[in-house]
């Protein structure tokens, strides 16, 4: 993957947030935005069902014998 630098300016809750992210996950910063606007762009599949799994804790799939043959 080949990178291009770009500047951003943050507020100071941005950057003190990223700064408890980067402390807690032991990562470097760019690496912080990066996965957040993958997030925000939503280009990623995974990142797609990473953001659903989960959300119907209930749901059961049929079992063969209730399948609908036709």
């Amino acid at each position: 993957m080949s990178a291009t630098r770009t500047q951003i300016y943050l507020t100071e809750e941005q950057r003190d947030r990223i700064d408890q992210v980067t402390a807690a996950q032991g990562i470097p910063m760019a690496e912080v935005i990066r996965r957040a606007l993958d997030e925000y762009l939503g280009d990623d599949a995974a990142t797609a069902l990473q953001s659903t799994f989960g959300a119907v804790p209930d749901a059961r799939s049929p079992s063969r014998d209730e399948w609908q043959r036709g």
